[in-house]
């Protein structure tokens, strides 16, 4: 099972968000890159997601879970966009901040860090399992 990283506005759609649409989740939208789709259409239903707050707060928040896989983005008939639904698992007991992934030298290749800009990342195995103990996980 691969892990993934998300990123979203806290103003457009926070982590208190993602935990209120519930078990039914929601689809992940806006995603207008197509490097960023190409990691949405690799996600396999199961798969764990960091949840992470852009622009403000900068830290990874939670954890999701994709309920369904990629699929056509209704509101852009015609063009290559798709979505991906998630649930929300559980948050990180302590959030882990942009700051303190960059002063992790095991996490200098992270994409978080690497490919700062890209909204959805692939998280490597042991990089999941670094950042979710600095979350108290």
């Amino acid at each position: 099972m691969a892990h993934w990283l998300i990123k979203s506005e806290p103003g457009v759609w926070s982590w208190d968000d993602q935990v209120k649409a519930g078990a039914k989740g929601t689809h992940w939208d806006g995603v207008h890159n197509h490097a960023a789709k190409l990691n949405l259409m690799a996600m396999k239903k199961g798969e764990t997601v960091f949840f992470y707050h852009s622009n403000e707060g900068l830290e990874i928040v939670g954890i999701v879970e994709v309920i369904r896989e990629h699929y056509p983005d209704p509101k852009t008939p015609g063009e290559p966009w798709v979505l991906v639904d998630f649930k929300a698992v559980k948050p990180l007991p302590k959030p882990v901040t942009l700051k303190e992934v960059k002063a992790t030298p095991k996490l200098a290749k992270m994409s978080l860090v690497t490919s700062f800009r890209l909204s959805v990342q692939p998280v490597a195995d042991e990089e999941w399992k670094l950042v979710c103990k600095m979350g108290g996980l």
